[in-house]
């Protein structure tokens, strides 16, 4: 590859020679001398001069491209599908433009100049409609910039801790924004009081949309379309909390601080921040607890109909699922997986992780 683009690279620098003895011979002196033979010579000197020099600047070169080549893919690498279709299609229109343009351009009578001016145009016209094109679409910051804008009209800025509210604060914390079911939550009307969203969580949640992990950066997305979504609820009070708390520089530590100064209580999913909150005798809203909570009650001797689908850790035992996640043991039921069948339940247990269900076939 290294030899080829050298052989290019010359070529390119032997037609820039070719390009220059072309503009020199429409110069009237050159014209007026009358041996040819000089003139050829000084021409052939300058296309072979042009294709050493770029001969000897290939290898620079080609390390140059190497490195813009990765740039551009890095910068790819963070665009999504949508941007980047964007701006291919501002691309394609920036070289119509430069096209349609060009044309009368082309006519100017001083030799060169109109070629020049036209290779000019397609280079600017282009990269003008390929950023216009990638940032046609809404970004991040505007979103948050919608966000706080339509907040600041439905409810008034949080300029003090002791802001009387309807009821008690509920302040959500990064993981519960993305987790997405406070929405359904506030929906139902299971929860009373305004839901606070501080501002530096709605800055995590930015920097998260705009990490370069695809994962990330739909997790990221999914949060400030959430926070979108609650503003939009008629039944329950949205207030985005505009102090920094500058002098906590960690985002679990200031939800802390911003949940004591306003009395309220924290929204979370997080099982470090659930135990620190815990700690310093603070009200937690968990939503993993309040799922495991809700969930059916099965006592034993009631029946129910499952599906076995994978064996157990212990021996001879089978594992079924019910529609909430609850896990089901089976004993005996190693033999029967792939079948649906009646069991009588035996025993429930509840951990941490959930609750299981211990249960053996009916017959």
């Amino acid at each position: 590859m290294s030899r080829i683009f050298k052989v290019l690279f010359t070529l390119i620098g032997a037609l820039a020679g070719l390009f220059l003895v072309n503009v020199l011979s429409e110069i009237q002196f050159v014209r007026t001398i009358e041996n040819k033979s000089i003139v050829t010579a000084v021409s052939a000197a300058i296309v072979i001069l042009f294709g050493l020099i770029f001969f000897i600047l290939s290898p620079k070169a080609l390390k140059t491209l190497e490195e813009l080549l990765s740039v551009w893919e890095k910068q790819i690498q963070t665009k999504s599908l949508t941007e980047i279709l964007l701006g291919a299609v501002g691309l394609i229109i920036g070289l119509i433009i430069a096209f349609l343009v060009s044309q009368p351009i082309y006519k100017i009578p001083i030799p060169y100049v109109g070629s020049v001016i036209s290779i000019l145009l397609y280079g600017m016209l282009g990269y003008l409609g390929l950023k216009i094109g990638m940032s046609s679409k809404i970004t991040l910051s505007d979103r948050i910039r919608e966000i706080t804008s339509s907040s600041s009209k439905k409810t008034p800025k949080i300029k003090e801790p002791s802001k009387e509210y309807s009821g008690i604060p509920k302040i959500l914390d990064t993981s519960v924004i993305i987790d997405g079911r406070i929405l359904d939550i506030a929906r139902s009307g299971f929860i009373e009081g305004p839901l606070i969203v501080p501002v530096f969580v709605l800055e995590e949640l930015q920097h998260i949309a705009d990490s370069s992990d695809n994962l990330k950066r739909n997790r990221g997305r999914r949060g400030l379309d959430t926070v979108a979504e609650i503003q939009e609820l008629n039944n329950i009070e949205v207030v985005i909390y505009k102090g920094m708390i500058d002098e906590i520089p960690e985002v679990d530590s200031k939800l802390l601080k911003l949940t004591l100064d306003l009395g309220g209580k924290i929204v979370t999913n997080d099982f470090n921040l659930n135990k620190v909150a815990r700690v310093q005798n603070l009200d937690v809203l968990n939503i993993n607890e309040l799922a495991n909570a809700v969930k059916p009650a099965y006592l034993p001797g009631e029946e129910m109909h499952i599906h076995i689908i994978k064996e157990g850790k212990e021996q001879n035992q089978g594992l079924a699922y019910l529609d909430d996640g609850t896990m089901i043991v089976v004993e005996n039921g190693k033999n029967l997986i792939g079948n649906s069948i009646d069991v009588v339940v035996t025993s429930a247990l509840q951990t941490s992780a959930g609750k299981m269900i211990f249960a053996k076939p009916k017959s």
